[in-house]
């Protein structure tokens, strides 16, 4: 191999060993309690505001972040956008859904996505039309119980 090649192989290597060892933020793992994020500035530890308490599930706390987030929208704001977590896992809103991820910086994953009128479900409880739309389910309607009028 060549010098120069050997070389690049070498930063390559010690490039990825350096960015493995930065520190992720990591998420407060306070049980049933929910944050909103806030970033901080540059070079500054994102700030985390308590939300809620005593929440079941991630899905209550992603709930409360919604409709924080329709309330700062009701109040003028324009920030469509959320960030918050979660017992240590960080939550993130937007105009598709819901994200979840164990850091700011990693993969997300879906956990709730938006229906045709916005309201969030589980993603394989929304039913689709071939080109990708969303589409309503109707029940099917009640039947009459006997010796009513109809």
């Amino acid at each position: 191999m060549r010098p120069s090649t050997l070389m690049s192989v070498a930063f390559v290597a010690s490039s990825l060993t350096v960015a493995a060892c930065q520190k992720s933020t990591e998420a407060p793992f306070d049980v049933g309690v929910c944050y909103a994020v806030e970033p901080g500035a540059e070079g500054e530890a994102p700030q985390f505001n308590k939300v809620a308490e005593a929440q079941p599930q991630i899905e209550f706390c992603a709930a409360r972040l919604e409709e924080m987030r329709i309330r700062f929208l009701r109040l003028g704001g324009s920030r469509q956008e959320v960030t918050g977590s979660y017992q240590g896992q960080f939550i993130f809103i937007d105009r598709a859904g819901v994200w979840i991820s164990r850091s700011l910086e990693g993969s997300r994953f879906i956990l709730l996505a938006r229906t045709g009128d916005g309201r969030l479900a589980i993603p394989g409880a929304i039913q689709r039309a071939i080109d990708g739309t969303p589409i309503a389910v109707n029940a099917p309607p009640e039947e009459p119980a006997a010796g009513s009028a109809p």
